[in-house]
């Protein structure tokens, strides 16, 4: 099972992908302050979770496409998978973002940690 989110902005795709195709930007991910990106492996620190480390799979400016995997995590987190996609609409643009984790018992925090995430975007596009 994977956690699915698919959600339209009233912004156009560039100005979503301006944030979310940077993969060392951190401002729409709540309580992130930093992160640093070394090649394709990006550590950051994720209040409730501790400190991470994110591979970047697939990162294609085109297709607006960006793929990352977790591979170190403290806690129960054995793996994780996740795809985000901005396609553009006749009224701006849609999120299409989806993590499959293991064990299924953490996808409640991930989709709370993920619609946090669209909440700041949303503030982000505003402004």
């Amino acid at each position: 099972m994977a956690v699915k989110i698919d959600q339209p902005f009233n912004a156009s795709a560039d100005q979503l992908w301006e944030i979310l195709g940077t993969p060392d930007r951190v401002d729409w991910v709540p309580g992130v302050n930093n992160c640093v990106l070394e090649g394709d492996v990006r550590s950051l620190n994720l209040p409730g979770a501790g400190d991470i480390k994110e591979r970047i799979l697939l990162h294609c400016d085109e297709r607006r496409i960006i793929e990352y995997s977790c591979f170190e995590a403290p806690g129960r987190l054995q793996s994780h998978h996740a795809r985000m996609e901005v396609r553009p609409t006749a009224n701006g643009c849609q999120l299409l973002w989806q993590a499959e984790v293991t064990p299924v018992e953490l996808e409640d925090f991930i989709r709370a940690s993920m619609e946090g995430c669209l909440v700041r975007l949303e503030q982000l596009l505003v402004s």
